[in-house]
Parts: C-alpha cells; sequence; structure tokens
C-alpha cells in the first residue's frame, strides 16, 4: 500500500488530536474529582450514582421532618414538665386545705392561690409552639386551643396529632384533649361519691365519708354499679353493699369508722360518725376528666362557706383523688412524649447511617481515583509529547527539505 507525505501528516495530526483531547479531559476530571462529567461517560455508573443521590435527598428530607418533630415534641415535653411543677402547687394547697383547723377565711385564700395557678396552667395549655401554632392544638386550631368560657374551659382543637407523612411518620403535635381533659375518673377503676341521706335529705349528705377506694383482687371485678347503705347509728349501726346492676346484695356488715370493707375485688373505708340513711355509690370508671374541670370544682367548694368537718373532709378527699388521676395522665403523656423524642434519636442515627452509605456509593460510582487520574494523565502527557516529537520529525522528511539540504 502505497503511503504518501500527505496521509502521514494527516495522521500525525489526527493522532496529536485525539491525545490532545484525551489529556483535556482527563485534566478536566482531575479539575472536578469525577470519573463520571456526562452520563454518557459510564450509563451504569451514572444510574448507580444518580440512584444514591435520589436516596440522600430522601434521608435530607426526612431529617428535616425529624427535626421539626424533635422541636415540637421538646416543647411540648417542656410544657408537660411545667403543668406538673404547678398541679403538685395545687395538691400541697388542697392537702392544707384539708386541715380542720382552718376557717373559712383561709380557705378562701387558697382558692384564690388556685385560680391564679389554675391561670397559669391555662397559659401552659395555650402555649404557642413558635412557628404560628400551638403546641396543643392536635390536628389543628383556628386560634388558642383552650377557651376560658363561663361554663368552665373548653377545648376547641381537633383531637389528634399531625404526622409528618413520611415512612415513619414523626408527631408534628400533641393530641391537647388527651393531655388534659382525658383522665380517668377516679381511681382508675371505679369512682366512689357520697349521695344524699336517704332519711333526712335535708341535713349534709352524709355523717361520714368514703375514701377513694383500691382494688383489691382485679380477678374478681364485675364492672358493675354498687351503692353502700348504712342503716342505724351509733353502736349499732351496719352496712349493707347492694349491687345495683344485677340486684344482689354482696356484703354486710357492722359499721366501724376506718374499718376496710371489700367485695368483688374493691375494698373502700368508711370513716366518721355514721348515721342512719348515710348512702354513697361507686360506678365504673370512665375516660373524660379534665385538668380545668377539676380545679373549677375545688376552687367553688373552698370559697362555701359554713360547710362541716364531714364535708369538708369527703369534698378534699374526692378532689385530691381526681387531681391524682390527671396528674397521673399528664405524667403518662409526658412519658410518651419522651419516648418520641427517644425514637426521633434512634430514627436520627438510622438516618445518618443510611445517608453515609448512599454518599459512599455515590462516590464510588462518579467519584475519580485520584492516584489513577494523575497516573493516567501523566501517561497521556507523556504520549501527547512523544507525538509531538513524531510530528516534528515527520514533517521534515518531504523531497522539497531534502533538496534544499
Amino acid at each position: 500500500m502505497r503511503v504518501s507525505t500527505a496521509n502521514m501528516f494527516d495522521s500525525s495530526i489526527s493522532t496529536l488530536q485525539r491525545r490532545q483531547q484525551s489529556m483535556q479531559e482527563s485534566q478536566q476530571k482531575l479539575t472536578s474529582g469525577k470519573r463520571i462529567e456526562y452520563a454518557s461517560d459510564d450509563p451504569t455508573g451514572a444510574a448507580r450514582a444518580e440512584r444514591a443521590l435520589s436516596s440522600i435527598e430522601r434521608v435530607d428530607a426526612n431529617q428535616r421532618a425529624l427535626e421539626a418533630s424533635r422541636n415540637n415534641m421538646s416543647l411540648g415535653e417542656s410544657a408537660l414538665g411545667d403543668a406538673n411543677e404547678i398541679l403538685q402547687q395545687i395538691r400541697e394547697a388542697m392537702v392544707a386545705a384539708g386541715n380542720a383547723t382552718y376557717s373559712d377565711p383561709e380557705r378562701e385564700g387558697l382558692a384564690k392561690k388556685i385560680t391564679g395557678l389554675r391561670d397559669q396552667l391555662l397559659s401552659i395549655a395555650n402555649r404557642p409552639d413558635g412557628s404560628g401554632g400551638f403546641v396543643f392544638a392536635g390536628q389543628g386550631a383556628e386560634g388558642a386551643p383552650f377557651i376560658d368560657a363561663p361554663g368552665g374551659v373548653t377545648y376547641i382543637g381537633t383531637p389528634g396529632s399531625v404526622q409528618s407523612g413520611n415512612l415513619e411518620q414523626y408527631a408534628m403535635s400533641i393530641d391537647g384533649r388527651m393531655a388534659w381533659e382525658q383522665a380517668r375518673s377516679g381511681n382508675g377503676t371505679f369512682v366512689t361519691a357520697v349521695q344524699p341521706n336517704t332519711v333526712d335529705p335535708s341535713n349534709p349528705p352524709a355523717k361520714s365519708w368514703i375514701d377513694a377506694g383500691r382494688v383489691s383482687n382485679p380477678a374478681l371485678l364485675t364492672g358493675s354499679s354498687y351503692q353502700v347503705q348504712v342503716s342505724g347509728s351509733g353502736a349499732t349501726a351496719t352496712y349493707s353493699v347492694l349491687d345495683i346492676t344485677n340486684g344482689t346484695t354482696v356484703a354486710t356488715g357492722p359499721f366501724a369508722s376506718g374499718k376496710t370493707i371489700d367485695f368483688d375485688g374493691i375494698s373502700v373505708t368508711l370513716t366518721g360518725q355514721a348515721a342512719d340513711g348515710d348512702m354513697f355509690s361507686i360506678e365504673p370508671s370512665a375516660v373524660g376528666l379534665g385538668v380545668f374541670d377539676v380545679l373549677d370544682g375545688t376552687i367553688a367548694e373552698l370559697r362555701t362557706p359554713l360547710r362541716g368537718d364531714t364535708q369538708i373532709a369527703q369534698t378534699n378527699a374526692m378532689r385530691l383523688r381526681d387531681l391524682d388521676s390527671v396528674i397521673g395522665n399528664m405524667q403518662n403523656m409526658r412519658t410518651e412524649v419522651g419516648e418520641r423524642l427517644n425514637n426521633l434519636d434512634g430514627s436520627q442515627s438510622r438516618m445518618s447511617s443510611l445517608k453515609l452509605y448512599n454518599q459512599t456509593e455515590q462516590s464510588a460510582a462518579e467519584d475519580l481515583d485520584m492516584i489513577q487520574g494523575i497516573s493516567d494523565f501523566q501517561n497521556q502527557q507523556a504520549g501527547y509529547d512523544a507525538a509531538l516529537k513524531t510530528y516534528a520529525s515527520v514533517q521534515r522528511m518531504s523531497l522539497f527539505q531534502y533538496l534544499n539540504l
């Protein structure tokens, strides 16, 4: 095959251009640190890097939702802690109000103190979350979720909790109704209460009083409603317990102040002076006891003058029971919020690991091995230099240059 001088020149220039382009591409990769600049460089590697990048963006979005949830849960946990401290102060005031030596003006003073603490609780219940909403608004409210109306505090928020919408459903708010208005009445299993005296309803409800009671044997509980009736007075007084749901008498015995009465897994204690016709009810507990209902009832009773020692002891014991119930419910909600914060910490750790894995995958797919890249660039540079020298030698090998020598 005949090879002309022009063909040799064209071939040399084409080789120089290819080597120059390859060297330029290597230089660009070294500058950017990327092995893949365009999808055409490596379609498989580009797809792998794109999948990793999509996963990283999803993790970033989830982390933003997590931080928003953490902020709201931290605000809620702090608010519940503040509310619990105030409720403990109210409980101390109520214990003091049970002192038989206190006068009506002294109990009025305690009522004013509890009123001030109640107003602080209402402020906590309507605490803003810093983003235009409220910590206890649940699934949303047009304004403050708790309204202090003439008939008492009303919850106008939407029960429930807003979720983030991602796979793990981070809570973005706290159900205010559950925290403030959904305690179980009584001791959590049943509710004791005094009833009008059946012999002389015009007198105070009873000469004796009943405590909050307790469960002695959960296996024997029936869920029925009961009445405890006192017959006679003094040393001859007796009691009888009627299961009004089934219409049967389940217990009878002599009345003795401070003695425990046991029946159907329930234990209650009657204290004080027996009076013929005294009657007490025992009903199954239900959900729906609100913090502000308990406080409003307590304030009203403390401001009622001329109550006897029995009335004071009975109402104070019942209000302490109800207050303990709402405190317990709020502590349970605080525990739940704390558990959510713990879950967020665990979720954040998992997301950090997932993000690191995808960043590693992305880097492995598209990043340049710098040592290999430098080596390739140096080899291409040496090849380009050799091609230049070869071209310089070839271009002098023409007949005209030879004749000029």
